[in-house]
């Protein structure tokens, strides 16, 4: 999660540690100054980790840090679910994601980059960091923040500039309040001692919305469903030209004789996209897709997924096929 100063990433971070619905969430904070977690100081140290409410994890770590803090919190049987990277407000976001996406943890997956702007400060701080575009182009996904700080016609502008530099999904959020289903799996919950035995914070959250946190910027999310087999190249053209509204897609998908009977389980953050390959389980042969973003127009990604559908699925596809290998992963 990147953003400059003051465009409310911490604010939209311990909002997701209150609204985390049943996820324990690990935060490596990447400081070169301080930040303040409410009640909680992080400043300038590496390797320092503190237990929150709900068994959520805080540590502090420099750029050179990254992995094996990683390797630390990611590990079967692991305490957290899903792990959280805070850049400082000067850090360049782009060398954070080559730094996850070149780890050599197998129980690491990139799930993307969020970028949070300011919508009050927006032109300005455009105006002295023009490599903000780039940031916008590069995230997988941007809150406008404080949305409710501008009128209806700064509203309308800034939201306008942001769609039209950014290649990724947009979300506006008010008090950094998001859902966390747009950026998590659902959770597996698991009802155990060692949870509550979690060093707790609860006491020590302060915030003047705390009355109306729930009421957060939604997300949508689309289903599909087909027992007939998915034209390779046909597919491969979707996923390229998806709507930028797409920030995630998961899910198997089956390319019926071209996939030689396997079952390739796609994962895609913004424009980064992932097979999978195993075997199709017993009786389960079909596809099986979830989409999630914002601004999702359901009838229209159904009927363009319904044009996948091979007409001919005896008929192998290898030049599609070559496709979808260049997103394998063995």
């Amino acid at each position: 999660m990147a953003g400059y100063l003051g465009s409310g990433k911490t604010t939209l971070l311990n909002h997701l540690l209150r609204n985390n619905d049943g996820r324990r969430i690990g935060v490596l904070v990447n400081d070169f100054g301080s930040i303040n977690i409410d009640a909680m100081t992080v400043a300038g140290q590496v390797d320092a980790a503190l237990s929150l409410q709900n068994g959520c994890l805080c540590c502090a770590v420099d750029e050179e840090g990254v992995d094996p803090m990683l390797d630390r919190l990611a590990y079967p049987g692991a305490p957290v679910d899903a792990i959280v990277i805070e850049a400082s407000g000067i850090a360049e976001p782009r060398q954070l994601v080559r730094l996850v996406l070149s780890s050599e943890n197998p129980h690491i997956e990139f799930g993307g980059m969020v970028e949070v702007v300011d919508a009050a400060e927006f032109e300005a701080t455009r105006n002295r960091h023009p490599e903000l575009d780039d940031h916008l182009r590069f995230a997988d996904l941007v809150v406008v923040n404080k949305i409710d700080r501008v009128d209806e016609a700064d509203h309308r502008r800034v939201l306008g500039t942001v769609r039209e530099v950014a290649d990724g999904a947009v979300l506006e959020a008010e008090h950094g309040r998001i859902s966390a289903g747009i950026l998590f799996d659902d959770p597996e919950v698991r009802d155990s001692a060692e949870a509550a035995r979690q060093l707790s914070f609860a006491d020590l959250w302060h915030d003047d919305h705390e009355h109306d946190e729930h009421m957060h910027a939604a997300y949508q999310s689309v289903e599909f469903t087909s027992d007939r087999p998915l034209n390779p190249s046909a597919f491969m053209r979707f996923l390229n030209e998806r709507s930028r509204g797409v920030y995630r897609i998961k899910g198997p998908v089956d390319f019926g004789a071209s996939g030689a009977n396997r079952r390739f389980v796609l994962h895609t953050v913004g424009v980064y996209a992932r097979f999978d390959r195993s075997r199709w389980p017993a009786g389960a042969r079909r596809t099986e897709l979830v989409f999630i973003g914002t601004d999702l127009d359901a009838d229209q990604l159904t009927k363009q997924l319904e044009d996948c559908v091979d007409s001919d699925p005896e008929v192998v596809d290898e030049r599609g096929m070559l496709y979808v290998a260049r997103h394998l992963e063995d």
